[in-house]
């Protein structure tokens, strides 16, 4: 729950500063696009920011990575709050962007840490509502903060809120990598006993550091644009991710400049959105309940494609929520009609993001971080480019037709799960990089668990590159 928080608190700030552009625009002279481009460095450094601390959580572990990271962001909200210029605004974004990237990635490896296949769903439902609770709640809050207080105060907000986020996680979530955790008791074994005989298979790498980082930094990328099922995964949720920052300047178009709301008044027209995305974190455990039951038909080795079901079913949702949002978003028609529309799209957000990070997390569980990465990385790309042409685009087509095109690509996106329904399991069974065995297999007495589990992690790990190895034995030896 801490690092579930923690995604929250990063996802709305990203979002409550679109609640007042214009005051941005009015302080420092300068157009909309230019004041949108804060949300669009912030954005784009939520790409950036997970290909290198994802990888590196994967040498030093996952709580230096959360510590620091978060702390630099802290700091960095400071100038956001007193610029006296654009562009220290635009810079100090950025900063905070990639630094606030980091608990978005690697919240899916701590759970792929903590939790075996079967048990995950609840957990995964839990950070996966933050990244869209966050958005939805922030422009909501924002709306009155601004027409309260002025732009600079949705600043103050986001560092109250991650400077207590920080005390919370620097504070109560321990290390949960398991090779990091090894390491830390190898050394004080050494300590202990002055022996120098207990050591973990990363002490046994004699390779330099600079190689094994260059090996790492470079995995996301492998996984991105080499394996399929992550391209296509990264794909979908690039849409559904475009669509939700969209959804930020779209309000505002149909809802201030179409029938004249206030910021304030217009937030709470996200309360569908957050309404829906709660419900469906409600049927999480549902959801958790069915894929035991699938878990125990395949005697405890479900395919990593039983994760798509809740996909395959809540897909529908997104286009059905545009085209309500599109075709009921005239000026003369109820504020009713597109904020009930941003329901199915929110009840839908969450099945399909739980869905796609379990999917990810079961196929390439040994390199958990680095497959979220590389979605976080095009998803987010997306995200930052979609803020600075939406409201070109409705100007171009019209409300209407603007929000019905983006229905139709997310009606085309749904046969990205149905594809991998039937093609999966072959295409990973083809992977040099899927992974393709359960290191928590219970002793089943014959105590050759070692072996086994080297012969798991040879089969997954890739052709001449032995850290993948190396790494999976360390799980295993565990004593």
């Amino acid at each position: 729950m801490v690092v579930a928080v923690t995604c929250f608190v990063v996802a709305f700030a990203s979002s409550v500063i679109t609640a007042d552009i214009v005051g941005v625009q009015k302080s420092f002279h300068v157009s909309e696009e230019v004041a949108l481009v804060s949300i669009t460095v912030f954005v784009v450094g939520f790409g950036v920011g997970p290909m290198a601390f994802a990888p590196l959580s994967e040498i030093y572990g996952r709580r230096i990575i959360y510590g620091s990271t978060l702390l630099l962001a802290v700091v960095f909200i400071i100038p956001c709050a007193v610029a006296t210029n654009i562009q220290t605004l635009l810079v100090c974004r950025a900063i905070d962007g990639i630094a606030f990237s980091a608990p978005m990635t690697l919240v899916g490896g701590t759970l792929a840490d903590l939790w075996r296949n079967e048990e995950r769903g609840v957990p995964m439902a839990a950070f996966s509502a933050a990244p869209f609770i966050g958005p939805a709640i922030g422009p909501l809050v924002g709306g009155f903060l601004s027409d309260a207080k002025g732009w600079r105060w949705l600043y103050w907000i986001q560092l109250i809120l991650a400077g207590f986020v920080w005390i919370l996680i620097t504070f109560t979530v321990p290390e949960t990598y398991a090779p990091t955790i090894l390491a830390r008791r190898a050394k004080k074994l050494r300590k202990e006993t002055g022996e120098k005989d207990h050591v973990t298979e990363q002490d046994l790498d004699l390779r330099p550091l600079s190689e094994r980082l260059g090996i790492f930094l470079v995995r996301p990328f492998q996984l991105l644009f080499g394996e399929l099922i992550v391209f296509l995964i990264s794909l979908y949720m690039s849409v559904l991710y475009g669509l939700l920052y969209m959804f930020f300047v779209a309000f505002p178009i149909i809802y201030q400049k179409g029938k004249g709301y206030s910021a304030g008044k217009t937030g709470l027209m996200f309360i569908p959105v957050a309404v829906g995305v709660l419900l469906s974190a409600m049927c999480a455990p549902f959801v958790n309940k069915h894929y035991l039951t699938l878990v125990r038909k395949h005697n405890g080795h479900p395919p990593a494609e039983c994760r798509l079901i809740p996909m395959m079913l809540s897909c529908w949702c997104i286009p059905i929520g545009l085209f309500i949002f599109a075709w009921t978003s005239y000026k003369d028609l109820s504020w009713a009609g597109p904020a009930m529309g941003g329901f199915p799209v929110g009840f839908g957000f969450i099945f399909l993001y739980n869905s796609a990070n379990n999917y990810l997390v079961d196929s390439y569980q040994h390199q958990a971080a680095s497959a979220l990465a590389a979605k976080t990385f095009i998803r987010s790309f997306w995200g930052a480019a979609v803020v600075l042409f939406t409201e070109q685009m409705y100007d171009r087509l019209n409300d209407q037709w603007a929000s019905t095109l983006l229905a139709f690509i997310s009606l085309a996106c749904c046969a990205i799960p149905f594809l991998f329904w039937k093609f999966g399991a072959r295409i990973r069974a083809r992977s040099k990089y899927a992974y393709s065995g359960d290191d928590d297999d219970e002793d089943d007495g014959t105590g050759d668990d070692v072996e086994k589990g080297k012969r798991r992690a040879a089969a997954s790990a890739p052709e001449h590159d032995t850290e993948d190895l190396r790494r999976a034995m360390s799980y295993v030896s565990n004593p």
